[in-house]
């Protein structure tokens, strides 16, 4: 990749690319660029990125960080089927495992936040929301991510076809104490699960609370 996409991409997400007093300074020098690598890979998944950076305590080096290659954000939904929790097992390449989980999935353009966990619902689990409660945000690694992520809540009246090309081979619908239980043993180990059934119990929408 080149350096001009590194400053193509700091013109159009300047958000990114912000210093806060204190900080890590990201440097704009076009040498210092070059030298940490700028935009080092892209694909529809997955932009990644070495900065040059200042240190606070003056130093200079490099960072590398991994960032969403579109500015929409990426949304998780918690489905609620009658209060209770629909769950999705689901098989993730990266751990070579299978995991319960709620739906998600990437920002898609032209859509909004709320649109978009519509359509991870029906994509997913065949379900359509009779209504999508917004919960808030959450950066899922604050270490070596730069996304953040848009949770939800969704009231629905039924599941359908499952997404089995995505690797999900069953849902589970349990109550809303059991899915934290499911966290508290460890059958629950998705870190987004976790964020949102934490935002729902918070909110007052968990266990059909209305």
């Amino acid at each position: 990749m080149s350096t001009e996409h590194y400053e193509q991409l700091r013109a159009e997400r300047p958000d990114l690319f912000r210093n806060e007093p204190g900080g890590i300074e990201i440097l704009t020098d076009p040498d210092a660029v070059s030298a940490a690598g700028g935009v080092l890979y892209q694909d529809p998944y997955v932009l990644l990125v070495r900065d040059p950076v200042r240190f606070p305590d003056g130093t200079e080096g490099t960072y590398i960080r991994s960032l969403s290659p579109t500015a929409e954000q990426g949304c998780v939904v918690l489905p609620l089927l009658d209060g209770d929790v629909v769950l999705i097992e689901h098989f993730r390449h990266a751990t070579r495992s299978w995991h319960w989980e709620v739906p998600r999935g990437f920002g898609t353009a032209g859509l909004s936040d709320e649109e978009n966990a519509a359509k991870e619902l029906r994509e997913e689990i065949g379900a359509v929301p009779d209504e999508v409660i917004p919960l808030g945000e959450v950066h899922p690694d604050t270490g070596t991510t730069g996304d953040h992520v848009s949770l939800f809540a969704a009231r629905i009246s039924g599941t359908g076809p499952l997404d089995g090309a995505e690797g999900i081979r069953r849902c589970l619908t349990v109550p809303f104490a059991e899915a934290e239980a499911m966290v508290g043993d460890g059958r629950i180990t998705d870190a987004f699960t976790i964020a949102v059934l934490m935002r729902a119990r918070l909110a007052g929408v968990a266990g059909g609370a209305r």
